[in-house]
């Protein structure tokens, strides 16, 4: 889930994170551990549990959900006998206060605007004990699974649903990526993310949670659209929601993923880090490749590790057609901005099969501008990205519609040639791309970072050409455009783009 994000208590409740507080104390010999559960909609307990240690005016605390990842702490303080602290990044803080033997822990969530009580009792060995350590296989390259010759297009549930996805979701889902035009763009995999397993039966093999009574049933639906069914897992014992892992049974869930229909992985780190050290990590994802190249189905294998061990060197040997290269991203400009452009240095490394991937697109959910949505989509047409919408299919503005099937963008995203687009200049909040595309034709992106409306030039020489081009075409307006003699002048809008086609 790889890979990052959406304020939901269930994420808060089941992102792993070590935090270390210094704060006046609280009461004498607060010290020890202490299990918080959430029970959810879906039969599915969730478990936090929360370590204190206090030495004389200092207090250290751990939060250990179902995987543990380290997250910043900010604004650590005493308030009328809480412990408060934040959770850099995430807009949520906790408020910790002793009640006998208990904890009483008041989660803020969605920045501010909701907040939850809970009770944490006090926590066994039982719940502290990891699984037994397994060892990962020896370090081989695998075959490519001959999946994914151009970036996967899709669709995925959590940027816009986290938890509340649900059977009913995923058909609505399907029935709008066709009605809108989308899957008639190239829009093919409509992903489950997190939150929809429910554990083990006595077999071992897994079991979807009362959200998806019958995903054999629902993977015949989405394939009856036309389309490809695509679901999520993790190597830990838990997911980033807290759910059930693939963690000694990553054959037995890719044998299940294909008896479903399943055409889509996505591989998210997660507790893996409680589990493995960050030197197998290459190791525990060929594992689970290995396991979906034998299952006797084909499935895209998406490696969400958030650019872990520089993946991009090794992620084809551990069999993936695509890999996260960035942390989660956000509805918002800044967000989008770090994901994006900080993509160059990996341009190398995409090829037919295998693809750099800055995370899902966020375009239709209201944190970005119109143009800036445009920024976005052109930015990852140009990296020759995984285009997967994080959006509501079902109910998409005209804007959101035009810019997720524009259908000249996506050309440059699809070329097959694969190559993905570098930046050759950097001035002034101006950054000028230029894509490699097959029949010698090349794209340009004009990307305006700043605020307001820039005019930018630039010499046909500046991207590798002797003359002026024979044919020039806005992506955007959708016009064919009079190539001056020496170069290309226009006005880009403040956070936007120009794209075009150069022949």
């Amino acid at each position: 889930m790889a890979c990052r994000r959406a304020a939901a208590l269930g994420r808060l409740l089941v992102i792993a994170a070590a935090l270390a507080l210094r704060a006046p104390a609280l009461a004498s010999g607060l010290s020890g551990a202490w299990r918080m559960d959430e029970p959810k909609d879906s039969g599915v307990v969730l478990h936090t549990i929360i370590i204190l240690r206090q030495s004389g005016v200092a207090t250290e605390a751990t939060v250990m959900p179902n995987c543990a990842v380290e997250i910043p702490v900010r604004d650590v303080r005493v308030e009328g006998g809480d412990l408060v602290f934040a959770i850099a990044d995430w807009g949520w803080s906790f408020r910790v206060r002793p009640e006998g033997a208990d904890l009483r822990v008041i989660l803020s969530y969605d920045r501010g605007k909701t907040e939850v009580v809970r009770i944490a009792k006090p926590a066994t060995a039982a719940d502290m004990q990891l699984p037994a350590a397994a060892a990962p296989p020896a370090l081989r390259e695998l075959p490519a699974n001959g999946l994914a010759a151009t970036p996967p297009m899709g669709w995925n549930s959590w940027n816009h649903f986290s938890e509340a996805v649900d059977d009913r979701v995923i058909r609505e889902t399907a029935d709008a990526m066709v009605a809108s035009g989308m899957a008639a763009a190239g829009y093919t995999y409509v992903n489950i993310d997190d939150t929809w397993e429910l554990g083990r039966d006595a077999q071992g093999s897994i079991v979807a949670n009362r959200k998806f009574p019958d995903m054999r049933a629902l993977a015949a639906y989405v394939h009856g659209r036309g389309l490809k069914l695509g679901i999520y897992s993790s190597p830990g014992p838990a997911t980033c929601g807290g759910y059930e892992g693939s963690y000694g049974h990553e054959e037995q869930d890719a044998r299940t993923y294909a008896a479903w229909g399943i055409d889509y992985l996505k591989y998210d780190w997660c507790s893996a880090s409680r589990v493995y050290p960050p030197a197998q990590v290459r190791a525990v994802y060929q594992r689970m490749g290995s396991a979906l190249q034998a299952c006797g189905r084909p499935i895209v294998y998406s490696l969400c590790e958030y650019g872990m061990g520089d993946v991009w060197t090794w992620g084809p040997a551990a069999g993936a057609n695509l890999w996260r290269t960035t942390g989660d991203i956000q509805d918002n400009w800044d967000s989008m901005c770090a994901n994006g452009f900080s993509q160059d240095r990996l341009a190398r490394y995409a090829a037919p099969g295998h693809w750099n991937d800055p995370d899902m697109l966020e375009v239709g959910n209201g944190g970005m501008s119109p143009a800036e949505y445009r920024t976005h989509f052109s930015l990852w047409c140009m990296l020759a990205a995984p285009l997967i919408a994080g959006n509501d299919l079902r109910a998409m503005s005209r804007d959101t519609r035009e810019i997720l099937t524009n259908r000249e963008a996506i050309a440059v995203d699809q070329d097959p040639l694969g190559r993905q687009g570098s930046v050759i200049s950097r001035r002034g909040g101006v950054e000028i791309w230029t894509k490699a595309m097959s029949g010698g034709a090349r794209a340009l992106a004009v990307f305006n970072r700043n605020a307001d409306d820039r005019e930018v030039s630039l010499a046909w020489s500046d991207i590798g050409m002797a003359s002026k081009p024979s044919a020039l075409r806005d992506l955007w307006r959708h016009a064919d455009l009079v190539a001056a003699g020496r170069g290309y002048s226009g006005r880009v809008p403040g956070h936007g783009v120009t794209l075009l086609l150069v022949r």
